[in-house]
């Protein structure tokens, strides 16, 4: 069994628009391949794991405007690999656990603005497939999202 306490507690949001394509953002100073991802982050102490997620969501996208689809169940985890795991050493985590949100984007693509948090997350953005999705994530991150998009395929082809 897998030693949760190990893994530092996380959230993921996939945030659909109307046409039900998957908001991607691109790792600022990350090189090419494999540098486009979904929104996540740290849950602070006591936090609420929806309002982690609505936080989280609007530091990196500059979103507000988002409508609560669903979530996971349980937590998906994924283990950082050993160059990713010597610069995290200090934290003292093997990897994240996180607890996955589904939203439906209600705003202008106007709102989206990657510039609304100090730390800048992405340099760009664009909305993709969910399998578009699971081929441009790092590999470390590509089992812990197929796990996610299997949760929240339902959302690709509707947002009712």
């Amino acid at each position: 069994m897998t030693d949760l306490s190990a893994y530092r507690p996380n959230v993921g949001i996939v945030l659909f628009n109307a046409e039900g394509k998957a908001w991607l953002g691109r790792r600022s100073g990350q090189p090419a391949p494999h540098n486009w991802q979904f929104p996540q982050g740290g849950i602070d102490a006591g936090e609420d794991l929806e309002a982690a997620a609505r936080r989280e969501l609007q530091e990196e996208t500059g979103v507000t405007s988002a409508r609560l689809l669903g979530r996971t169940a349980d937590w998906v985890l994924y283990t950082f690999p050993p160059e990713v795991l010597a610069a995290k050493r200090a934290r003292g985590f093997l990897g994240q656990k996180q607890i996955w949100f589904a939203f439906a984007f209600e705003g202008a693509e106007s709102e989206i603005q990657l510039d609304q948090h100090e730390e800048i997350e992405f340099d760009a953005w664009r909305w993709a497939t969910l399998d578009e999705a699971l081929r441009e994530i790092v590999p470390f991150k590509r089992e812990a999202y197929a796990q996610v998009i299997a949760s929240f395929r339902k959302y690709e082809d509707s947002q009712a």
